[in-house]
């Protein structure tokens, strides 16, 4: 039976009513959902959110000429950086992105602060994209305190330098140079007038990098600019311009901080024991060094901090890699050796040269925990 006219126009009129409906309903889904890759922040201080777990700020605060950021899902570009300031001084801004607590904005569901001798690993990884024509950093501000604090200013800020571009330099002067993290970097040390500052220099420039955070924090704690019973309250990585900067992003980030057993945990009595036995002779000496786990717990993957004293260089080493040469030095295990049980011992030497009268280290730490002495 074939429908009537009426009965035609009566579906062609529900169908009709239908589609505007759904339609309708789709425009207001769209517009409930807006894309983090359309965000925009142009306040001085203006942040968001990415990845529900890292906070991303436009951090302005070296000039009041505009500046604004596009956030994407995995980091964030500078669209507009207006302005200029003096290449000897501070820079204009730090838009980061970061995991942690800056100036009381916490990063989602982040463990941070947290005290530095529980911190078993704190990996992260970093994707940069450059740009000609402005004058900038492109760096990680790692933050230090003796409390765990989620305002203001801390105690010690360390920075990694992976690029720098202009006649721009880190705080204070250059103390040395270093081998952290498998990388040669130059080592500056200084105060900015509210802060200690560490900074660790790339020669070349770095796009892209995956390392661990907590042997930074070692090297601070080796030259002491902290402690092992301090906290670590950030982790950031963006870009300190001092001239332009449109164009300069941070492609990718992440940051995670594994709490565990370490040797000698919070507040408790060191869990390692450092015994250094030497061979000394006009000029000469050698060191055989033996690391004891007094722990309950094994300890997988070991760097062992100390400072030789002024005038003493190492000249080879044996059983680890030792660097840098002179000054505070890290050893750290080969694949063979890695792991200390409890109870078990784990042992390397060097031998080095030295000037003046001959005196062995004072203080020892093993992944960033005091040891004591036999």
């Amino acid at each position: 039976m074939q429908p009537s006219p009426h009965q035609v126009r009566k579906v062609r009129a529900l169908f009709g009513a239908l589609l505007t409906s759904l339609v309708t309903l789709a425009a207001l889904l769209t517009a409930a959902s807006p894309s983090h890759a359309d965000t925009t922040i142009c306040e001085e201080f203006g942040s968001t959110t990415i990845q529900g777990r890292y906070v991303v700020q436009n951090n302005r605060w070296g000039t009041s000429a505009t500046q604004c950021i596009s956030v994407t899902n995995s980091g964030f570009r500078i669209v507009q950086a207006d302005g200029s300031v003096p290449t000897n001084g501070a820079p204009k801004s730090y838009p980061s992105v970061f995991n942690g607590c800056h100036y009381t904005n916490c990063s989602p569901g982040t463990n941070l602060p947290a005290r530095l001798n529980t911190i078993a690993s704190a990996p992260s990884s970093i994707s940069y994209s450059y740009v000609s024509g402005a004058v900038y950093d492109a760096a990680y501000d790692i933050w230090l305190d003796p409390t765990p604090r989620t305002d203001g200013v801390n105690r010690t800020e360390i920075m990694i330098w992976l690029n720098r571009v202009g006649s721009v330099q880190p705080v204070g002067s250059q103390v040395g140079s270093a081998t952290v993290a498998g990388r040669q970097w130059q080592v500056w040390s200084g105060n900015n007038g509210t802060n200690d500052v560490l900074s660790f220099v790339a020669p070349s420039a770095i796009d892209s990098w995956n390392f661990d955070v907590m042997d930074f924090v070692r090297q601070a704690v080796s030259r002491g600019l902290a402690q092992d019973n301090w906290y670590l309250t950030s982790i950031q990585a963006g870009f300190e311009p001092w001239q332009n900067g449109a164009g300069l992003a941070v492609t990718s980030f992440s940051s995670t901080v594994n709490l565990g057993s370490t040797p000698g945990g919070p507040g408790g009595p060191a869990a390692c024991k450092v015994a250094y036995g030497t061979s000394v002779w006009q000029g000469g000496f050698t060191a055989d060094v033996t690391v004891t786990n007094t722990g309950s717990s094994p300890v997988n993957g070991w760097k062992l901090a100390f400072t030789l004293p002024a005038g003493q260089r190492i000249t080879s080493a044996w059983s680890a890699d030792v660097s840098p040469s002179s000054g505070a030095v890290t050893a750290g295990n080969l694949a063979y050796n890695a792991s200390i049980a409890p109870g078990g011992q784990a042992s390397f030497g060097f031998q080095g040269s030295y000037g003046g009268s001959f005196v062995k280290p004072t203080a020892f730490s093993l992944n960033g925990t005091s040891c004591s002495t036999a």
